[in-house]
């Protein structure tokens, strides 16, 4: 069984900048691929990022590209999500998810564990 944990969410000021952490429990973490997701309150989890197993690939969507960064430590079952130029839009609930996918995939649907999520609120 996996399990996600995210943490580093909080509340910043627009234009200020957050990392957020997701530790995967077990010894596969190598195995999946890594997204992040976001879901504000009456609106639909939206794709934010998501990275291959060795870290070598990317995507993101163009909302958040050039501002966020996802990356990835195998040795530390962590990934990670740096989010600069913080905008009030960008408030939601984050979570990671992991997938063993081998291509980026950007529904929930297609990623099979889930952290619990972790709140960011961006101040204008």
């Amino acid at each position: 069984q996996v399990q996600l944990i995210e943490s580093g969410g909080g509340l910043v000021q627009a234009g200020g900048s957050l990392r957020l952490s997701c530790v995967h429990s077990g010894r596969t973490f190598s195995e999946y691929r890594m997204g992040w997701f976001r879901q504000a309150p009456g609106k639909e989890r939206e794709f934010v990022a998501t990275i291959s197993y060795k870290g070598t690939n990317t995507f993101l969507p163009s909302s958040v590209k050039g501002r966020f960064t996802i990356s990835r430590d195998n040795a530390k079952n962590t990934v990670y999500l740096q989010m600069n130029s913080l905008k009030p839009e960008d408030s939601a609930v984050y979570y990671c998810a992991a997938t063993r996918a081998e291509v980026a995939v950007m529904q929930p649907g297609q990623y099979s564990y889930w952290g619990q999520g972790t709140q960011v609120t961006v101040s204008s």
